[in-house]
């Protein structure tokens, strides 16, 4: 069965945010809404257009630096996109919702949890390095954008929380919906991420080592990507996943 994203054109080496945008956007439209690279698309592009806005209006401090950040993290997703709609093999990280994307025992929210995870908790650490090339500087001129786009991502949770929760007569102490969502803080992956980054730019030097590193990063992440979208049994009320 073909990709629905094999119609949209690759993302273009220096697309900058308008590509980046215009690429999510055209995901958004060619996607099935219940797909799960859709329901995670879907958020990231409302939260993905904030921001932009964000920078226009010269909320981040340093916008070169933001918009560095801001395009080559979203890349990292987008490229994960193009690889599996070439049948190649996606980072880790992503593979777990590629697989499962038309699971019906996995619910909306699940979907968006597994994308945030790997996009913070992988693409971003790498996004620092690549941003840190490309500006030559070191991490810690880039701290504060990391920050702003942290706080960025606490909507993005909060936004992915407030549309797709089960409301509380569903979401019962029971139910392993509960569970899931209790063994995943995006606060713990922010700073996981910021160590991981700043351990990377660090071993750049070292390509064998820093290479292994990122495989390992890549793999146990994926395997967190994995437990969040374990596909749970229809509801007690027999009205099926959420």
């Amino acid at each position: 069965m073909p990709h629905p994203e094999q119609s949209v054109p690759p993302l273009g080496a220096s697309a900058g945010v308008d590509g980046v945008l215009s690429r999510m956007r055209a995901l958004d439209a060619a996607l099935p809404p219940q797909d799960g690279i859709a329901v995670f698309n879907r958020v990231y592009l409302a939260v993905a257009e904030e921001a932009d806005r964000h920078i226009g209006t010269g909320r981040f401090g340093a916008p070169r630096a933001g918009v560095a950040l801001d395009v080559r993290f979203a890349e990292r997703y987008l490229a994960a996109v193009d690889a599996a709609a070439a049948d190649r093999r996606p980072p880790a990280c992503w593979r777990p919702l590629f697989q499962l994307r038309r699971h019906p025992g996995v619910r909306p929210l699940q979907f968006a949890l597994a994308g945030v995870n790997a996009h913070i908790g992988h693409d971003l650490a790498l996004a620092v390095v690549d941003a840190c090339r490309s500006l030559g500087c070191e991490p810690a001129e880039l701290e504060d954008e990391f920050d702003r786009v942290g706080d960025l991502l606490v909507a993005l949770e909060e936004r992915v929380r407030e549309d797709l929760m089960p409301g509380p007569d569903l979401l019962r102490i029971a139910d392993p919906l509960t569970h899931l969502l209790g063994s995943w803080s995006l606060e713990r992956a922010r700073e996981a991420t910021w160590s991981a980054a700043r351990a990377l730019w660090a071993l750049r030097r070292l390509p064998d080592v820093a290479g292994e590193f990122t495989d390992r990063l890549d793999a146990a992440v994926g395997f967190a990507g994995r437990m969040l979208l374990t596909p749970l049994p229809d509801r007690p009320d027999g009205a099926g996943p959420a």
